[in-house]
């Protein structure tokens, strides 16, 4: 097939003439460019090596037979899936328009939950860490000045950053997230007993009732500490699907959340005979939620909390505090990365807490790399709305409805091994073309 034929499918403008030998010396380039496509901009999909056959049981003839290696890009490719904006734009977009469908639905019904949850009480909560030393902030007044005497930008990449680093608690720090995802628990069951304690029931007998479903995210504030956004719900006693008794009204729900966030506790551990005891921050909102309409500028409505909530399930400590998307092996190759210095201290107080065998529970050098928090950055309750899995599998299940379907009497002999991730320098620059993305530069490895 003649080069000018062979490009045909990709943007002329994009192309260099040092770059065009590079991509017509494939065999199968509009082949290859299909393959690019289909991976909707993708920055590290999954390599497989394998095979996949079809073969007729009747007459034996085989239908139809892929063969990995012969493939345009030598690998049947993939998406990656992960949720991390900094490892994979596209992917992470999905699972950004994703997790805004769970929210919205468990808001205003849809996706199997009905629309009667939207007159049920709901609130939209805010927990915050407390405070382990002061760092650089920006106050609610734009002239307003830090303590340290300036008024910092936005961008400002000493905002979140101590005060005085020799004096900043970074122990107490990390070990908040490390037992963040137990607090969130702890608070859970007092929220519980509140609303028991205000129905004048026994706590046992609530769920006959009531019921609490919830859906939260954890963000990393930029000083390195999580915090969670929670969307809390009351339904009846079969959740969504009942509706909550006359006295649960959202003023109460309200009160309930701001009550039970003051009493949580987690006890931490004794550490050079200072004994740790983790609570939230005084930084506590509780908003009411309102109806889809805006009313004015300050209402919080269903659309507004479904969307902050999915833009923050993407990112991860990276994206505000500055540290790795990725683990360490050792603490030595922290001295290989270009991170801000409290973030990096941050790790080192994390990977060095983790060798103490009374704290190996907290999976400290596992998790160094995000702070020492290792809880799910997405959870909600069973009855809140449905779930990713529930989406996907609706989305696969499309692709299936308008893929034709192998006959009854068709044997499939399918066998496929992971073989690495990424895709070549070449592939990576037409794979931009092609999708009309920017995936950072992600090398194959194997």
């Amino acid at each position: 097939m003649p080069s000018h034929d062979r490009t045909a499918t990709i943007p002329r403008s994009e192309l260099t003439t040092a770059e065009l030998p590079a991509f017509t010396s494939y065999r199968d380039l509009p082949g290859l460019v299909r393959q690019l496509s289909s991976l909707g901009g993708c920055a590290q999909p999954i390599r497989l090596a394998g095979h996949h056959t079809e073969i007729n049981t009747t007459t034996g003839e085989i239908l139809r037979h892929l063969d990995s290696a012969k493939m345009p890009a030598g690998h049947l490719l993939v998406r990656c899936g992960n949720r991390r904006t900094t490892r994979c734009p596209s992917c992470a977009e999905l699972y950004r328009q994703d997790t805004f469908h769970l929210m919205a639905a468990g808001l205003r019904g849809g996706k199997s939950i009905p629309e009667q949850v939207a007159a049920h009480p709901r609130v939209f909560a805010t927990l915050t860490a407390p405070s382990y030393g002061p760092v650089h902030g920006r106050r609610s007044s734009s002239s307003a000045r830090c303590a340290c005497g300036r008024t910092h930008a936005k961008d400002d990449p000493t905002l979140g950053t101590p005060l005085n680093a020799g004096q900043y608690d970074y122990r107490g720090a990390v070990l908040w997230n490390a037992h963040a995802s137990a607090l969130w628990a702890r608070f859970m069951l007092h929220l519980r007993r509140t609303i028991a304690a205000v129905a004048g029931i026994p706590q046992r007998l609530l769920p006959k009732l009531a019921r609490v479903s919830y859906a939260k995210v954890a963000e990393y504030q930029r000083r390195g500490l999580i915090h969670f956004h929670a969307v809390i719900r009351l339904d009846g006693p079969g959740g969504g699907h009942t509706p909550p008794p006359a006295w649960a009204t959202p003023e109460m729900l309200a009160d309930a959340v701001h009550a039970a966030a003051t009493r949580a506790h987690v006890d931490g551990p004794e550490i050079d005979g200072r004994t740790y005891s983790f609570g939230f921050g005084k930084e506590l909102d509780v908003k009411v939620i309102r109806s889809a309409a805006f009313h004015d500028g300050t209402t919080i409505t269903e659309g507004k909390v479904a969307g902050y909530v999915a833009k923050y399930a993407t990112k991860g400590a990276e994206s505000a505090a500055g540290t790795l998307d990725h683990r360490l092996k050792l603490i030595a190759e922290l001295g290989q990365e270009t991170i801000p210095d409290h973030a990096a201290r941050m790790i080192r107080t994390a990977w060095a807490l983790g060798a103490r065998r009374d704290l190996e529970h907290l999976k400290l050098r596992t998790w160094a790399h995000m702070l020492g928090f290792r809880g799910h950055f997405s959870t909600k309750t069973r009855t809140y709305s449905t779930t990713l899995g529930a989406l996907r599998e609706a989305r696969a299940a499309w692709h299936r409805r308008h893929t034709p379907t192998p006959e009854a009497t068709t044997l499939v002999l399918a066998h496929w091994a992971f073989d690495g991730t990424g895709l070549t320098p070449d592939l990576e620059r037409l794979a931009r073309l092609v999708c009309g993305t920017h995936p950072q530069a992600v090398t194959a490895r194997a």
